[in-house]
């Protein structure tokens, strides 16, 4: 696969752990269990994170730290529900893993937008100016309060 087949590919995966990933945290939110989103929302963000280290770089980048987080994450995640069945303290390792999971792939998401997209680079070419930071700080608060609001409300039946 060339490179540019590659990116497409990779990004691909990406938006569909995205979109996947908001579906399974309306489910959280509503205390529904969401089975195939859920199978869809981890697949594709594990993939999403080992497909990031195929591409050649001569160092390691904050985007292979955050890469090596989401997996660390995704793991526990993944064990919480299909090894553990969301029981006892499970159910918080599974709510607690699906937000950061979700949240790393939206930061990412932030990060490459004002990479990409000019009139996002213009504001913030560096990646640290107060434009990017207020972005990324409000998509923190965001995750945080859905965080918690899910953490409270994701009570499923074990049957």
């Amino acid at each position: 696969m060339d490179s540019q087949a590659f990116t497409l590919f990779h990004v691909a995966l990406s938006l569909i752990a995205i979109v996947s990933g908001l579906v399974v945290h309306y489910g959280l939110l509503t205390a529904t269990r969401m089975n195939s989103p859920t199978l869809l929302f981890l697949a594709t963000s594990i993939a999403t994170s080992a497909t990031g280290f195929f591409f050649h770089r001569e160092q390691i980048l904050p985007s292979h730290i955050v890469g090596a987080i989401a997996l660390a994450v995704l793991l526990v995640t993944t064990v919480a529900l299909y090894v553990y069945h969301l029981r006892g303290p499970w159910r918080a390792a599974y709510v607690v893993g699906a937000v950061v999971s979700l949240y790393l792939n939206m930061f990412v998401l932030v990060a490459q937008a004002f990479l990409k997209i000019p009139s996002l680079h213009q504001l913030a070419p560096k990646g640290s100016e107060p434009t990017f930071v207020l972005a990324q700080g409000a998509l923190l608060v965001l995750f945080i309060v859905v965080g918690t609001s899910a953490f409270k409300r994701f009570r499923p039946s074990l049957a």
